[in-house]
């Protein structure tokens, strides 16, 4: 797949999605060796859907109508800010679709959601392994000094 002889969309995610996004977000997955169960697919797929307060999204990245890539976001409140930052979770994609702009749209395509739910300030975690997303995140973002801990 080339970026100039194919056409590159990002739109949100359908329940007719279902089977392209569970392949994505299992490649995801394998990508940092972890493998969940059913019941988490159900509900993140759910709440993927959902329209409550708390639930996040999911853009699906298609090359010629194709679903090649996905992104999940959501918004929360900051300490730091009046208005909600963004918070981008998982960005995929397919290892055939790198390259082609797919991880760049996807992105860009969460700026404009924090952009137009009035978030300016939009952040990622990745491994510091993962050396072909960082030469993109360093193109489209600011590394910051961050380090993180987790219980």
């Amino acid at each position: 797949m080339t970026q100039t002889s194919s056409t590159i969309s990002v739109r949100p995610l359908t329940q007719a999605d279902e089977a392209d996004w569970r392949r994505l977000w299992t490649a995801y997955l394998a990508f940092y060796e972890t493998t969940l169960p059913e019941e988490v697919y159900v509900s993140t797929l759910d709440r993927l859907l959902g329209d409550g307060p708390q639930d996040f999204t999911c853009l699906i990245a298609e090359i010629d109508g194709v679903p090649v890539g996905l992104t999940h976001y959501l918004f929360h409140r900051n300490a730091w800010k009046i208005e909600n930052v963004c918070y981008l979770q998982d960005l995929y994609a397919d290892p055939a679709a790198r390259g082609t702009g797919v991880g760049r749209a996807l992105i860009e395509a969460v700026y404009a959601a924090a952009d137009a739910s009035g978030a300016g300030s939009v952040y990622w975690l990745t491994q510091d392994f993962n050396a072909t997303a960082r030469r993109l995140y360093d193109r489209v973002a600011r590394h910051t000094p961050f380090i993180k801990y987790q219980r």
